[in-house]
């Protein structure tokens, strides 16, 4: 007994001693300064290492302490990142379990503390108080009761004042601890310095002229790639503290705020850089041969940056997973969010066929204020109740992670405009939710229960999606048997996307033995069904195989059907192997080189694993966006308009974008500079705009519509007609260079804007030859290129009509336009007419006599013949005429002579012409007003008969004497008014 008890008080001591350190393990792990003192211990531990060694040289001791400090700096950094990352949004967390995670200690953590994205009603109250957080018209105080916001007042105002202090002092010491290694020698230390001056967290401050003197000075010596890359963008754009978020040394004279722009030199930093293999000099030199920028258009030099750049991006691809990386979401313009640069329904990116886009859902969507929280909120509740539709919705849009996925199939990826947080987790657990309704056991054959329809259907597209995540290990451990037992359960339904799975496996030889057959066979099947993935795995195998005519339809098959990547590569492939080749015909080599250039330009853009760009800078902004929100508060008052230092960092990402070719970057950048958007522009009630900041917003624009937008095209002209950032340009000059972007719009056919733009200035002669026939084309045009412009285009042709009516009555130098008639070069009338002509025709005759005395024919005809004077007599020059015809012309003597005697009277004539003209009108008034009378005058005597009818009826009735009434209705259809009169008084008789 004495053992046993002994025995058992060890085992309990042993377990309250693991608890304990457990719990100091925990505590550990959870104290703010935990990273920081486990860094200093292995500091320390590096310090005692170090003094282990026996008598290091000076050199070498410098160079360990420069390490050393760098290495401080880096861990401090870190601690820092995170800090500034929790402080930012401290209910942001994300569970790592997912729903049906068989952990019973998990679940019942889950239960007590749950998370917001997971089920019951505390989560939901959760869900509900976060919300609330996020909006601006909550009473801020109500939140800085609860602890949900900060304060500037009490114990949780001053603890975040003493966290924000400590943080901006992490933030001097992370510099002084850069600064003091870099003069120990340590080259590392300068890139890391250039990097933090541009991207870093919030506590340290943002300052682009120790960026480019570092990024300089790093390159000089180390020749890196990406410091090269970083001058050249320097040198390309001038970018400095210009914008918001900016810091400049006011020490230094030559700051980047003040560098000009060189393309020159940013030409050679970015042809350094890329000949040593970075990626975003690639991109940059093969836009800038494309596009002539610095550098004459040359695209054979683009197509080979290019496609440099387009085979580092399919090489990432191929690394990943089998079926290739998961796609990154597409990007999206501010301007479609706001229904385009010129709002809805006049910009082309809203209207017409544009407006079935996602993006202007979305943008829809938010001016209705729905978010994405509302929906998948939505979703979850009806998804709670076994709602299968809604269940694998969700588990779609988790997968994706965007509500919005693309039309290629599930290897298309998503619309970055509907982006939420992908979860496979979640994901997984909503598709397991709905195959198990079909297939009971999870590995037990494809046994199946009896369920309907559409649960069936469900069921098998969910047995594809479990299938591709076991295939590529997302959110499991990959598992290519199990991989293929779901996509046989999905394929026996025709499902295809699990046939194209069950090709890959076939292909690849993942867990069975590479079979080509059934690979294509597979495959087949699914391109059967226009998935684009499919027939893109036909076109790779008919392009191994040299088959490239077959592999040519594949690709552009898929291309149609909505793939985004592999397809535009291989056919620019095909297209730039035909272009480089020395046989092929000259005509032909220029219509496969554009070619190749945009499609791989697009899969470079789209291949942006290692750095998004446009992705973080979506990010910043709508974090900027939000705190700008959040400082406004409930009425609309504070600090609203300000920009934040998230906005300023979004646009440096927006500017290296920009410079690399992405028109989206360039888009965005325009539209935010933009000065043109009021109403009230040019006016004494908004300020005047900033040259230089037009001047870099013409820029991006014109980048934007050299890319095919059509709405940048218009600005361009816009800014040219208000003389934005081209002042030093004459308005004449200016007014023909938006006419022609104008044009250049309008040969598109799908811009009513532009349309009613060109017709505003031919009615008014601005930059082109006043003409109304051509302004009312456009404006009809503009018409029947989109009906919402009718409002605005009928205003415009009324007044049309108005100013042509005022050209007609007061003899304007320009012809009129008819509402009834199309119009002549003679037919049109106004006050004078007749005056002008008569002078016209005696100023034409009295030049023929002068001409004529001065002339003389090779026949020896004498000046004085044939002419006709005032003085002559009319007559007598009309026989002459006559018997000079000798009777061949096509009026007869009798023509001749009224001509003539009637020419005398032409004068009289078209000065009584107008008179003519009145009394024609008032006789047709006459004639009018006649037939009226007549009219009522036959109504009144129809009238008066069918009385005198109705009376002889009634007698009939009363004295017996009269036929029935049958027989008088009767005989009113065969007899007229005055034969039943006549009757009537027989009768009466």
């Amino acid at each position: 007994m004495n053992l046993h008890a002994r025995s058992h008080r060890k085992s309990r001591a042993t377990w309250v001693a693991f608890c304990l350190v457990a719990l100091s393990l925990t505590v550990r792990a959870s104290s703010p300064d935990s990273t920081e003192r486990t860094d200093t211990t292995r500091t320390t531990d590096a310090i005692v290492a170090q003094d282990q060694v026996p008598s290091p040289s000076p050199a070498n001791l410098q160079e360990t302490e420069a390490s050393l400090a760098h290495f401080q700096a880096l861990q401090t950094l870190s601690a820092l990142t995170t800090a500034s990352t929790q402080a930012s949004d401290p209910y942001s967390h994300s569970s790592s379990h997912s729903p049906s995670s068989p952990s019973v200690l998990t679940s019942f953590l889950s239960t007590l503390f749950p998370t917001p994205n997971q089920r019951g009603p505390i989560a939901t109250a959760i869900r509900i108080v976060q919300r609330l957080r996020q909006q601006s018209w909550t009473p801020r105080p109500i939140l800085a009761l609860f602890g949900l916001v900060g304060g500037s007042s009490g114990k949780g105002g001053s603890g975040r004042s003493r966290k924000g202090e400590e943080m901006r002092g992490r933030a001097v010491k992370i510099v002084d601890l850069l600064e003091h290694s870099i003069e120990l020698g340590n080259v590392d230390a300068l890139y890391t310095l250039g990097r933090i001056s541009l991207f870093s967290p919030p506590p340290l401050p943002l300052n682009a002229t120790r960026a480019f003197h570092a990024f300089e000075r790093h390159a000089s010596v180390t020749g890196n790639a990406t410091s090269l890359a970083m001058v050249a963008f320097f040198h390309s754009t001038g970018y400095g503290g210009l914008l918001p978020g900016m810091q400049i040394d006011e020490q230094t004279e030559d700051t980047a705020a003040l560098l000009p722009v060189d393309q020159a030199r940013a030409l050679v930093y970015y042809t350094f850089a890329a000949q040593l293999g970075d990626y975003g000099s690639q991109m940059a030199l093969g836009y800038r041969h494309w596009t002539g920028i610095g550098v004459n258009e040359d695209c054979t030099v683009a197509l080979d940056w290019y496609e440099a750049a387009a085979e580092q991006a399919m090489t990432h691809f191929l690394s990943g997973p089998p079926g290739g990386r998961t796609l990154p979401l597409t990007h999206t313009k501010l301007s479609d969010l706001e229904g385009g640069v010129y709002g809805p329904g006049a910009s082309v990116a809203s209207t017409g066929l544009h407006a079935n886009r996602h993006v202007v859902k979305a943008a829809n969507a938010r001016a209705a204020g729905e978010t994405w929280e509302d929906v998948l909120d939505y979703y979850q509740f009806n998804a709670d109740r076994g709602e299968i539709e809604f269940a694998y919705r969700l588990g779609k849009i988790y997968y994706q992670g965007s509500v919005y996925p693309s039309t290629g199939g599930i290897a298309s990826g998503g619309e970055g405009v509907g982006a939420v947080p992908r979860d496979y987790h979640r994901a997984r657990a909503y598709f397991i939710r709905i195959a198990r309704q079909l297939w009971p056991l999870a590995t037990q054959g494809n046994k199946k229960a009896e369920v309907d329809d559409q649960t069936t259907i469900y069921a098998a597209q969910s047995a594809c999606y479990l299938g591709r995540m076991l295939l590529r290990g997302e959110g499991v451990q990959q598992d290519f048997n199990l991989a293929k037992l779901w996509f046989d359960r999905g394929g026996e339904y025709g499902d295809r996307e699990c046939h194209n799975g069950l090709g890959i496996i076939w292909r690849d030889g993942l867990g069975v033995k590479k079979d080509e057959r059934k690979a294509v066979a597979s495959f087949g099947i699914a391109a059967g069904q226009d998935l684009a993935e499919a027939q893109v795995n036909m076109g790779k195998y008919h392009y191994n195989r040299g088959e490239l005519s077959s592999a040519n339809t594949y690709f552009d098959a898929a291309m149609r059907h909505g793939s985004p990547f592999e397809a535009y590569y291989y056919i620019a492939s095909l297209h730039a192997a035909r272009a480089q080749d020395p046989a092929t015909p000259p005509e032909m080599r220029a219509g496969s080189c554009p070619v190749a250039v945009s499609f791989y330009k697009l899969v470079a853009e789209r291949g942006c694993w290692k750095e998004d760009l446009l992705a973080e800078a979506e990010a910043l902004w709508q974090a900027g966006e939000e705190k700008r929100r959040t400082k406004t508060g409930l009425f609309g008052t504070g600090m609203g308009d300000e920009s934040t230092r998230e906005h300023g960092e979004a646009m440096l990402r927006w500017f290296i974008a920009a410079e690399r070719g992405y028109e989206v970057a360039q888009n965005n950048i325009a539209w935010v500079l933009d000065q043109d958007k009021s109403s009230l522009r040019h006016t004494r009630f908004t300020r005047a705009p900033s040259n230089e900041t037009a001047r870099v917003a013409l820029t991006q624009w014109t980048r934007s519509a050299a890319q095919r937008n059509v709405d940048a095209l218009i600005k361009v002209g816009d800014y040219y007609f208000y003389g934005l950032g081209v002042s030093d340009e004459s308005e004449e000059v200016r007014w023909e260079k938006a006419a022609g972007y104008y044009h250049s719009a309008v040969s598109t056919q799908i811009s009513a804007l532009a349309m009613w733009n060109l017709g505003w200035m031919y009615e008014n002669g601005v930059g082109v030859t006043q003409d109304f026939y051509l302004a009312k084309r456009y404006y009809d045009m503009a018409l029947e290129t989109h009906s919402e412009a009718y409002f605005p285009v009928m205003l415009s042709l009324i007044k049309l009509h108005l100013r042509s009516l005022w050209y007609e009555l007061w003899g304007g130098k320009h012809k009129g336009v008819s509402l009834w008639r199309d119009g002549g070069d003679d037919d049109h009338w106004y006050l004078g007419k007749a005056k002008e002509d008569r002078e016209r025709r005696l100023k034409s005759r009295k030049g023929e006599l002068d001409g004529a005395e001065h002339s003389v024919t090779g026949e020896g005809v004498k000046p004085d013949q044939n002419i006709v004077r005032d003085e002559e007599d009319p007559v007598q020059w009309a026989r002459d005429r006559r018997d000079a015809e000798d009777g061949t012309g096509d009026l007869g003597p009798e023509d001749y002579f009224d001509g003539a005697t009637r020419g005398r009277r032409d004068a009289e004539e078209d000065e009584d012409e107008l008179l003519e003209t009145m009394f024609l009108v008032i006789l047709c008034a006459l004639v009018s007003g006649l037939i009226y009378m007549r009219g009522r005058w036959v109504e009144r005597r129809r009238r008066e008969t069918q009385e005198a009818v109705a009376q002889g009826d009634n007698r009939a009735q009363d004295g017996g004497l009269f036929p029935p009434k049958a027989i008088l209705l009767g005989t009113t259809g065969r007899y007229s008014g005055r034969e039943l009169i006549m009757y009537a008084a027989c009768m009466e008789l």
